[in-house]
């Protein structure tokens, strides 16, 4: 989850920021056996691909997860590399075509609907939730509001009563309605667009509203409107559970386990996070949605990529003039885009507009770094742009 319901990482992770100052990584070599060549076009230098690899080697080794695969684009090139396994048990490395859970960047492609929907005039982002939920808390936040976090709607995922209910049954089903239930038990952080709190409720019900204004099942709204237009063919929103698919990587967590031990959660039910975190997807089809999501091109009209891009907060805190959020969409020092967590992954997927460049990382475990490092896939992305001199 991006997610992670622990409050010890959820600010940190939704801001997509607190990894970036993890430049540095540095650790022991890692097990040369363990490591796979990375590939590239012609144009990378390759002290510049060692060194990427260098940052995927080391940074496994000082975090313990079991695998990672990583896409860096380049003007002058594209190299992926991997280190480790594609599960605990398995010394196979991981492969450009491996279904993995994306968690929160789910997030990117919500927002996305959002303002084709916005663009189509079949929603406003002025329109109230209440319009569409009646019994969303906070129901007079606006749509825009809910998707930029400032609508005051508490997360669900941080709730500890929900957290023990889910850990001590991780194959429960969960509806929309049930989640949002959840959150409507909670106190409301602040009165609409007052504050800034990252809440997966606020995507959940964009999911919800997405339904009832297309009148189309959710999974059937990515497909038609996301997936198939790009050409992603091996992404999709599960909707009725049936695992993970394969070929697959699998993923480790220490989520509701007791301290140092993990457990395998690859096909942990993911159906609680729904438009927050839900979909399935590849290092391949990822590199076709950072394009998408990155320009517009083939899912938004110039107008509505240019209300994404304009939509970033600079405030309230936490966000700043450097570090802000939008419409499922957020801006670190230049670097676009989003990270995702869910049980037994971590992702991270961002662009740089002033190098255009584009890095993906895929790890097969949201177990943080030792003392509070952060999170594995912005702590890999970090070093891959120390390594690139970004």
């Amino acid at each position: 989850m991006n997610d992670r319901p622990h409050v010890r990482r959820a600010i940190a992770t939704a801001v997509l920021v607190s990894a970036l100052a993890l430049a540095g990584c540095s650790s022991s070599a890692s097990d040369p056996a363990a490591t796979s060549s990375p590939t590239a076009e012609a144009g990378i230098a390759a002290d510049t691909q060692a060194a990427l690899q260098a940052v995927l080697d080391e940074t496994r080794a000082l975090a313990g997860f079991p695998g990672v695969i990583a896409r860096v684009i380049t003007p002058d090139g594209t190299w992926t590399g991997t280190s480790g396994g594609a599960g605990p048990d398995t010394d196979e490395p991981p492969t450009a075509t491996d279904l993995a859970r994306i968690g929160s960047v789910t997030k990117t492609m919500t927002g996305t609907i959002l303002l084709q929907l916005v663009d189509e005039g079949l929603i406003s982002l002025d329109d109230p939730v209440a319009q569409y939920v009646p019994d969303a808390p906070n129901g007079t936040a606006t749509i825009q509001q809910v998707a930029d976090m400032t609508s005051g709607i508490p997360s669900y995922s941080l709730y500890q009563g929900w957290q023990d209910q889910y850990f001590s049954d991780p194959a429960t089903h969960y509806t929309p309605q049930q989640v949002l239930d959840i959150a409507k038990e909670l106190p409301v952080p602040f009165a609409p667009g007052e504050g800034w709190q990252y809440s997966n409720t606020n995507y959940v019900i964009l999911g919800m509203i997405i339904e009832q204004v297309t009148g189309q099942p959710i999974e059937q709204v990515y497909q038609e409107r996301l997936f198939d237009p790009l050409g992603m063919d091996a992404t999709v929103f599960p909707g009725d559970y049936e695992g993970i698919g394969s070929p697959h990587m699998s993923g480790v967590t220490d989520q509701g386990q007791p301290d140092g031990t993990l457990a395998v959660a690859t096909d942990w039910d993911p159906s609680y996070m729904y438009a927050a975190g839900e979909v399935i997807s590849t290092i391949d089809d990822l590199e076709k949605w950072a394009h998408a999501l990155f320009t517009g091109e083939g899912v938004l009209s110039p107008a509505m990529q240019d209300v994404r891009r304009e939509s970033i907060l600079t405030s309230p805190p936490p966000n700043t003039e450097t570090a802000g959020y939008g419409i499922g969409i957020g801006n670190r020092n230049g670097w676009w885009g989003h990270t995702g967590e869910i049980p037994g992954y971590n992702t991270a997927l961002f662009h740089n507009y002033d190098t255009d460049t584009t890095v993906i990382v895929i790890v097969n475990s949201d177990a943080g770094l030792p003392d509070d490092g952060g999170n594995p896939a912005p702590a890999v992305q970090a070093g891959l742009i120390a390594a690139l001199g970004q």
